[in-house]
């Protein structure tokens, strides 16, 4: 076999230097996405108020961003395809299809966020975190009665559902993998995260009823209907988790001779704790909002209450619910309380979330040695 190899050439450095350019050049540079969004969104406007200004109507700002959009997505196209060439041109056009579906997920959240936020301003004071409603009509006032009636509720909720949820989950995964109630129960509890809130709102209310006779309010009936809404979601999160912690693990604790049961406390769960936790504090964050079951339960109250098995007892979403429905004058006050109350439910859920990822955090399984 005769190998035969090409001399070297003098010109070599120039061919390098020309693949090189072959290399890099058909590229868009790393500003051309943004600089055709702006331009897209310079041309639009420009219509746009041109348009507005023959017709006499408002600048519509929602218009103005879909049809920026998509002039965006077109020219991204176009241009990436004649420069870049089809492939890269149809990759760039999924990427905006992307983010443009991301941004518009984004506009109802922050739309909402905003809205409460500077609404809910205006009724924030210190008479409102200290004070109850009792004997006021009118200005003045607060939703302290509403505050410690949500969190008792939610949490009398949560005690009921955190270890029946995360019990049924382990039966499900450790002791009842093909067996038919194992089966069952999990399509009741498929079943169950569907049901509307009214619903669970109900079920309380006449189980209540059958001992306490008709009209009967609590706030212990409304952590029972919470409860209902609650444990279903626990169930299906805490099962997912558990069944993402290795088999390798459970077959090293036995293979040591620890027990079955030593084995779930010990290995599976500390494994898991951080999914259930969050799933946990996503089941909260489910009910704590719900108006409907609370207002057939839990009633409504002016004053405060402590006890959970005795008298009415207000909550945040009924609180709001009631001073926007049933305002009185001066209106605005109402609405302030209202907006007010909304906010504060806000900042709970997410004071709730943000500890659920610190708790996540702290006892998630070390990856290191």
């Amino acid at each position: 076999m005769t190998i035969v190899t090409a001399p070297p050439s003098q010109n070599a450095p120039e061919t390098l230097v020309r693949e090189h350019q072959r290399l890099t050049s058909g590229h868009l540079p790393t500003w051309a996405p943004w600089g055709l969004l702006v331009a897209s969104g310079g041309i639009t406007a420009l219509v746009f108020g041109v348009m507005a200004l023959a017709a006499g109507t408002e600048f519509s700002i929602a218009g103005w961003a879909v049809v920026t959009a998509l002039v965006y997505l077109v020219l991204i196209l176009v241009i990436s395809s004649v420069v870049e060439g089809r492939r890269k041109g149809v990759d760039r056009l999924v990427t905006g299809v992307v983010t443009v579906a991301f941004g518009v997920a984004m506009v109802p959240l922050v739309s909402v966020a905003w809205t409460v936020l500077v609404n809910g301003i205006a009724g924030l004071s210190a008479e409102f975190f200290n004070s109850s409603m009792r004997n006021v009509v009118g200005e003045g006032g607060g939703a302290l009665h509403a505050i410690v009636g949500t969190l008792l509720i939610t949490l009398a909720a949560a005690i009921i559902s955190i270890p029946i949820g995360i019990f049924t989950a382990i039966y499900l995964v450790e002791y009842g993998a093909g067996k038919r109630i194992a089966q069952g129960i999990t399509f009741l509890v498929d079943v169950m995260t569907g049901i509307p809130s009214i619903v669970a709102g109900l079920f309380a209310y006449a189980l209540f009823a059958l001992f306490f006779g008709p009209g009967i309010r609590m706030g212990i009936m409304g952590s029972i209907a919470l409860s209902v809404l609650m444990i279903p979601v626990v169930v299906r999160s805490s099962e997912e988790m558990l069944r993402l912690v290795p088999n390798e693990l459970r077959e090293a604790a036995y293979a040591l001779g620890v027990p079955k049961w030593l084995t779930i406390a010990k290995v599976v769960i500390p494994t898991s704790i951080a999914g259930i936790t969050t799933g946990v504090m996503l089941s909260i964050s489910r009910v704590i909002g719900e108006t409907a079951p609370l207002l057939l339960t839990a009633g409504v109250a002016t004053s405060m209450n402590y006890n959970l098995f005795e008298g009415r007892m207000m909550t945040l979403p009924v609180f709001a619910y009631t001073q926007y429905m049933y305002a009185g004058i001066p209106v605005q006050a109402y609405h302030d309380r209202a907006w007010a109350a909304a906010l504060v439910l806000i900042v709970i859920v997410m004071v709730l979330n943000l500890v659920a990822r610190l708790v996540a955090k702290i006892f998630s399984p070390k990856l290191g040695r």
